[in-house]
């Protein structure tokens, strides 16, 4: 229940403050660790520990995620996962549109600062992502 609280709680405060939109384009560039999954259902998901994280590259509205995985020298290893997107501003939100040989989905960013990115996929299930840093040993 107190999960469920949370994503409509989570919800009106979206829908009580306005924000452009266009705001979160400069926040999106980076390397992205999800940190949790909320799911549609309201069940939450915690990520202590990823093998992998997303690295996002937009430059106008033409967008680049790959999955690459970070390596202890402070490199990385990049995969063969790699996608293009568009970002399109509708309803006062930021769409992220993917289209693969396979596939094409849409994905919505709720928020975007320097720090943490929300973003919302087309089943409802809401991905929160902290900014990657460096494993110091």
């Amino acid at each position: 229940m107190k999960k469920i609280f949370f994503v409509l709680l989570l919800g009106l405060c979206a829908a009580c403050t306005k924000v452009d939109p266009n705001s979160y384009k400069k926040h999106i560039n980076g390397y992205w660790e999800i940190e949790r999954v909320v799911l549609s259902t309201g069940e939450e998901k915690e990520y202590n520990f990823n093998q992998s994280i997303d690295f996002f590259e937009l430059k106008d509205t033409i967008g680049t995620r790959k999955k690459v995985q970070p390596k202890i020298e402070g490199n990385f290893i990049v995969t063969r996962d790699s996608e293009t997107f568009v970002v399109k501003i509708e309803n006062d939100s930021l769409r992220m549109y993917y289209t693969t040989p396979l596939d094409s989905w849409r994905e919505t960013v709720i928020s975007a600062k320097e720090n943490q990115i929300i973003i919302k996929n087309e089943a409802g299930n809401m991905y929160f992502y902290k900014r990657y840093q460096k494993i110091e040993l």
